[in-house]
């Protein structure tokens, strides 16, 4: 594999194999709607082989952040217009990552009245809300009856983003957020179906992505998943569950046809990774660093053995806009500067240059 290679994702043609990871970047409007800023910054980094957007919120309940764009509204779609509208004339591709929050939010950042989970368990430590830093609170355990309408959030947000001009959509099943609530033992505590066993675990998410890649077509319908990555209270530390777990849901979702599985762990040549890999039998995309930052050393090594079809990347996207021309020219790379991750305005986001000559 060779990073600067065109690849086949699905529906997709992608003309390298570097893919922007979902950063989260706190620089939309307070109802959700993609700024002129928004704008500016995916088109930006157009060059890159493919943008995996932030994660947008599917409604109201499932908003995890503050200033975080929504797929949910006229509005929200009509600013995503813009943005995917701005990436395409650059000669991009862009989907959207549609992620629900879970239990990882606060009822001040959505203003609705429960948050909501597979268990009625809180996630330790602070939100940070429009009101200020607040507990998590004990979200409300989804009942049975209830998760067809979740579904139903999935899909009909997928549509919408396909009305907005995405060239597909990557569902949020890592970190922590409500797909892996489910997944992971220490978020889910159910008796019914949908806990317990691995299988019964898995299956939530299993039906998800099932009735996404039947509403947009599975060629433009991708998953995420961030197996043993043990953040926001999802724990995941007994491997063989781990394995049985990710095992039954790539099982599961396997046989649709998808464009992508984009795995997210630290040993990328693990058994594990591959196992899944292999178990998949489609596009695989590789990201290696969350805490730690990828290097283009990284991505060659990902490239070089052939652990995956492509290289999801951060940090190094945020700083350097031609990221792809950087790493293909060997040129010095931008420092990314963390104190404006997730900050307002332009700084720190639309203002790092491209190279000059």
């Amino acid at each position: 594999m060779n990073l600067f290679h065109p690849l086949t994702l699905g529906d997709l043609e992608l003309a390298n194999r570097l893919v922007m990871a979902p950063l989260t970047r706190s620089r939309s409007s307070v109802d959700g709607v993609p700024t002129d800023d928004v704008v500016e910054y995916y088109r930006q980094r157009a060059s890159m082989g493919l943008i995996v957007s932030e994660g947008v919120y599917p409604s109201a309940t499932g908003q995890g952040f503050v200033r975080q764009p929504g797929l949910a509204t006229p509005e929200q779609i009509a600013g995503w217009k813009r943005v995917t509208g701005a990436v395409h004339a650059e000669g991009g591709l862009i989907v959207a990552q549609v992620m629900h929050a879970g239990r990882v939010t606060h009822p001040e950042t959505t203003g609705q009245e429960h948050v909501v989970a597979p268990s009625a368990i809180a996630v330790d430590g602070l939100s940070r809300t429009y009101s200020g830093k607040h507990a998590y609170t004990v979200p409300h355990a989804l009942t049975a009856d209830e998760l067809p309408g979740i579904v139903a959030e999935f899909v009909q947000s997928s549509r919408n983003a396909i009305e907005a001009g995405f060239d597909g959509v990557e569902l949020h099943g890592a970190n922590g957020y409500l797909l892996h609530e489910f997944l992971a033992p220490s978020a889910n505590v159910r008796t019914d179906g949908y806990g317990g066993s691995p299988a019964h675990r898995a299956r939530f998410v299993i039906e998800v992505v099932t009735a996404v890649a039947e509403a947009i077509g599975a060629g433009r319908t991708g998953l995420r998943i961030s197996p043993e990555h043990n953040v926001q209270g999802a724990l995941e530390t007994d491997p063989a569950d781990v394995a049985a777990t990710y095992g039954a849901l790539v099982d599961g979702i396997a046989p649709l046809g998808l464009a992508a599985l984009s795995i997210l762990h630290a040993d990328p040549a693990g058994a594990l990774v591959q196992d899944l890999r292999s178990r998949f039998g489609g596009p695989v995309l590789l990201n290696t660093g969350f805490q730690t930052v990828t290097t283009f050393d990284d991505a060659a090594a990902v490239a070089a053995n052939g652990w995956g079809d492509a290289v999801v990347v951060g940090r190094p996207a945020i700083a350097n806009p031609d990221l792809v021309r950087r790493w293909r020219e060997g040129l010095p790379l931008n420092a990314p500067d963390a104190s404006t991750f997730y900050t307002e305005g332009p700084a720190g986001y639309i203002d790092y240059p491209f190279w000059q000559n």
